[in-house]
């Protein structure tokens, strides 16, 4: 539903920045600039995106997770579709997110969050809970058997 209503926003953005600038610009000129920041995106694009390639080629040579990498590819990817689609606000917001600076800075929260549930997950796995049970607190260790798993206040769902 959130998306729904995100997209729907946007859209009306999207329409009401465009009726301003033809009313403001006239035609030609309000299509000129659709088709120069389509064209500057798509150059900026193809750019970053060789950068995020070669950067994930190589986290996964040196062995280390690509969190950061496959944050900045999903983001690429996103801004592609944000340029591709016709719209003023939506072609700032792609050039936004292919900008390196910026896209750091959300992309950084992306992987902080992908390692944080990777830590969950591994927690979970190692000491018998399921990976939807949530994160697990463990009490003690005796000689390798767990003397008490209890989750931190979380609703247990179970697997169909």
């Amino acid at each position: 539903m959130r998306v729904l209503v995100v997209v729907l926003v946007g859209l009306a953005v999207e329409v009401t920045a465009l009726v301003a600038a033809f009313g403001a610009w006239g035609l030609v000129p309000t299509l000129g600039l659709l088709v120069l920041g389509g064209v500057v995106g798509s150059v900026l694009l193809r750019r970053e995106g060789v950068r995020a390639v070669a950067a994930f080629s190589e986290a996964v040579r040196t062995r280390r997770a690509p969190h950061q990498e496959l944050a900045d590819g999903v983001l690429i990817a996103a801004a592609a579709v944000l340029i591709v689609l016709p719209g003023f606000v939506s072609d700032v917001v792609g050039l936004f997110l292919l900008f390196p600076p910026t896209r750091r800075l959300v992309s950084g929260r992306i992987a902080r969050r992908a390692a944080e549930r990777e830590r969950s997950v591994v927690l979970d796995l190692r000491y018998g809970q399921r990976p939807v049970a949530g994160r697990v607190v463990v009490d003690g260790v005796v000689d390798g058997d767990v003397v008490e798993v209890r989750p931190e206040s979380v609703e247990r769902r179970e697997l169909p």
